[in-house]
């Protein structure tokens, strides 16, 4: 009796710390993904979607990738640099407001998702200057 009053016991005791676990995990998890999206998202005082979209097109060329896809009406622009490994960029451009456009750059190195904020940073940094250029109608 004492045997199976101590395997239930340890039984229980194993059931509550893997549910503890889980939640806190899930929760770890939701933290790190608001923490990514704003590395990947920076706003841009323009209504000019298009105007954007290209600079953002012109700024992937400029850091060395070739665009595979541009989609106008999804506001979606892909495009990949193959220089001895393969880093895969996705940037979407949507309205925010009636002021603003946000951008979201998503990469992957290699089928990983980059979590690291320094490629982001890059990108943002090169894209802040070509839209002061573009704004200014600088070429």
């Amino acid at each position: 009796m004492k045997t199976k009053l101590s395997l239930l016991l340890v039984a229980l005791v194993v059931f509550l710390t893997g549910c503890a676990t889980t939640q806190q995990r899930l929760l770890d998890s939701e933290a790190s993904q608001v923490q990514l999206r704003s590395i990947q998202t920076r706003a841009f005082d323009t209504t000019d979607k298009e105007k954007t979209l290209r600079t953002v097109m012109a700024t992937l060329q400029d850091l060395g990738f070739v665009l595979d896809k541009a989609d106008a009406t999804l506001g979606t622009v892909s495009a990949t640099k193959l220089k001895g490994y393969a880093l895969r960029m996705t940037v979407t451009v949507r309205p925010r407001g009636t002021t603003q456009l946000l951008v979201r750059a998503n990469a992957q190195y290699n089928v990983q998702p980059v979590t690291d904020p320094e490629p982001y940073q890059q990108f943002f940094a090169a894209l802040e200057k070509a839209m002061f250029l573009t704004a200014h109608q600088a070429d």
